[in-house]
C-alpha cells in the first residue's frame, strides 16, 4: 500500500492501481472567521478525478470538503463512505454538520453510511469503520483500511477512549496508525462556555493510544495547519512532542510530511519517497 500525505488529516491511498482518500480538505474558508486562514498547504490528491472511494471520519469542515470530494472521486462510480447523520436538532446543535450535508447533496455525491464495526469491500481495499469519540458529541468513526496484507488505521480527530483494546483484538496488528496530536482547546460561539480540555488527542494521549493498539509505526496528523487563539489553540510543537512521547511509550514513530509518500509491505517495511 502506498500512502501519500495530504494536508491536515488527509491521506491518499493506493493499492493494486485502485485509489482512495481519507478526510480530504482543500477549502478552509468556512472556518476562517473562527480559526483564521490555514498555515500550511492543502494539496489536491495526485489522482483527482480517478479516486474510487472517499472516507470521512466526521462531517466537520476540516475533515469533509464536499467540493474537493466531488473533484477527487470518479464521476461514474465514486463512492463516499461516511458515519451516521446527526440526530435531529436545530442549527445550534448541528450547524457544523449541516454545511457538509448540504454540500454533499449539492454535488450529488453517492454515499454509504457505515456503522462502527461494519466493513465495506471496494476493489483491493477493505474499509472498516471503528468507534471514535468526537470532542463536540458529533457522530464520528475511525477507519481501518486493509489491502494486500497491510492494515492501517486513521483516527480522524478522536478523543482518548476505551475502544483501543477491542480495536486491537478484533483488527490488529496495525502496520501504521495515523493519529491526531494537536490537543486543541477550542472556544466557539455555539459551544459556550468552552471546555478547558482538549477536543482531540494530545501528543501523550496519542502515543499511549498507539502503544495500546500495538502500532508497528505511529504517524502524527492533524496539527499546525489550524491554530488561532482563543478559538483554536494547539499544544506547543505537536509533532516533536508526539515523537518524544512515542519514544517514551516504546512506540516507533516518524513524521510523514505533507506531500511525502509511505510505502508499506506486509512485513511492515516502509520507505519514504
Amino acid at each position: 500500500m502506498r500512502i501519500h500525505r495530504l494536508g491536515w488529516a488527509g491521506l491518499e491511498l493506493e493499492a493494486d492501481g485502485e485509489l482512495a482518500v481519507v478526510d480530504l480538505m482543500r477549502d478552509a474558508s468556512s472556518m476562517e472567521p473562527f480559526v483564521g486562514p490555514p498555515r500550511g498547504p492543502l494539496p489536491a490528491p495526485r489522482a483527482a478525478g480517478r479516486i474510487a472511494t472517499a472516507l470521512v471520519t466526521h462531517l466537520h469542515a476540516d475533515h469533509t470538503d464536499p467540493d474537493a470530494l466531488a473533484a477527487a472521486l470518479r464521476p461514474d462510480d465514486g463512492l463516499l463512505l461516511r458515519p451516521h447523520p446527526a440526530p435531529e436538532g436545530g442549527p445550534l446543535e448541528n450547524g457544523a454538520l449541516l454545511v457538509a450535508e448540504e454540500g454533499i447533496a449539492r454535488n450529488g455525491l453517492a454515499t454509504q453510511v457505515v456503522a462502527p464495526w461494519e466493513s465495506v469491500r471496494r476493489g483491493p481495499f477493505t474499509f472498516t469503520a471503528l468507534p471514535a469519540v468526537d470532542g463536540f458529541g458529533d457522530p464520528q468513526v475511525s477507519w481501518a483500511v486493509e489491502a494486500g496484507g497491510v492494515r492501517i488505521l486513521h483516527l480522524g480527530d478522536t478523543l482518548f477512549h476505551g475502544f483501543w483494546w477491542l480495536m486491537k483484538l478484533r483488527l490488529g496488528p496495525f502496520d501504521a496508525v495515523f493519529l491526531p496530536v494537536n490537543g486543541a482547546v477550542v472556544s466557539l460561539p455555539h459551544r459556550q462556555p468552552p471546555s478547558p480540555f482538549a477536543a482531540d488527542l494530545d501528543p501523550r494521549q496519542a502515543a499511549q493510544a498507539a502503544a495500546i493498539l500495538g502500532a508497528r509505526l505511529a504517524l502524527p496528523i492533524h496539527y499546525d495547519t489550524l491554530h488561532q487563539a482563543p478559538a483554536y489553540v494547539q499544544v506547543d510543537d505537536p509533532a516533536r512532542s508526539f515523537l518524544t512521547a512515542a519514544a517514551e511509550a516504546g512506540v516507533e514513530a516518524r513524521v510523514l510530511e505533507v506531500g511525502e509518500t509511505l510505502e508499506l509491505a506486509p512485513v511492515a517495511q516502509e520507505t519514504a519517497v
